[in-house]
């Protein structure tokens, strides 16, 4: 399947391995020498302590993504 990394900014990303809403793509990293997908780049929800800590951010793998439809992205990763 032919995925442009910006079709994917905005979708919504949802682990199945335990069915939590991570978020929505914000970017995307790509392998400029071949333009192929290496991950993509989820901010994390902020908390109070958000503030203090400053943002992190997902990082999940392309080999983590299980589907990619028209809103939703499914990825399967426990090390969240």
């Amino acid at each position: 399947m032919m995925v442009r990394a910006c079709d994917l900014k905005q979708r919504e990303v949802i682990n199945i391995a335990d069915a939590e809403r991570l978020g929505y793509v914000y970017d995307v990293d790509i392998e400029f020498e071949t333009g192929r997908i290496l991950s993509l780049i989820i901010p994390r929800r902020k908390g109070f302590f958000g503030a203090f800590f400053g943002r992190s951010d997902y990082v999940i793998p392309w080999e983590n993504i299980v589907a990619v439809g028209k809103d939703i992205i499914l990825v399967k990763t426990d090390s969240l």
